[in-house]
């Protein structure tokens, strides 16, 4: 099913809007949990899909995609390379909180799915692009 026919599908079956739209937003670590703070993750949605590539600290690259539920909620899965060209993946869920300045604080719940199983809690906070301008492509913003 594509993008456009599971956004049509929701219409039809009386599925809300999703209340966040987290096309263009970039997030930073604020709460590690197993990240590196230098991690950047730059997120686009389409309809109730999500999906990011991120990279930096550990992470040479890294991608996720995932659901966004009619409450604004995410759950995804994610893969990355590191800098010891380990594979890794593992499932998350994400709840938000808006700012005050209307920037997201995404609070994850997460579990990784190759050898150790382990689980934790990270924090992301979105930043504006003008802060990352070094590591934003034109082609993103």
């Amino acid at each position: 099913m594509s993008v456009e026919q599971m956004s049509q599908a929701e219409k039809n079956d009386g599925h809300k809007s999703c209340p966040i739209d987290y096309n263009r937003r970039v997030f930073k670590p604020v709460k590690n949990g197993g990240r590196s703070a230098e991690t950047v993750f730059f997120y686009r949605q389409e309809g109730p899909v999500v999906y990011a590539s991120y990279n930096g600290g550990d992470i040479l690259h890294g991608t996720l995609v995932g659901i966004v539920n009619a409450d604004g909620s995410l759950q995804f899965r994610y893969h990355h390379i590191n800098q010891r060209f380990q594979l890794r993946s593992g499932t998350c869920t994400s709840t938000f909180q808006m700012l005050r300045d209307g920037r997201l604080r995404l609070y994850e719940k997460w579990n990784w799915l190759d050898e150790d199983r382990a689980e934790g809690e990270s924090i992301l906070e979105e930043v504006k692009h003008t802060s990352l301008s070094p590591y934003v492509s034109k082609a993103y913003v």
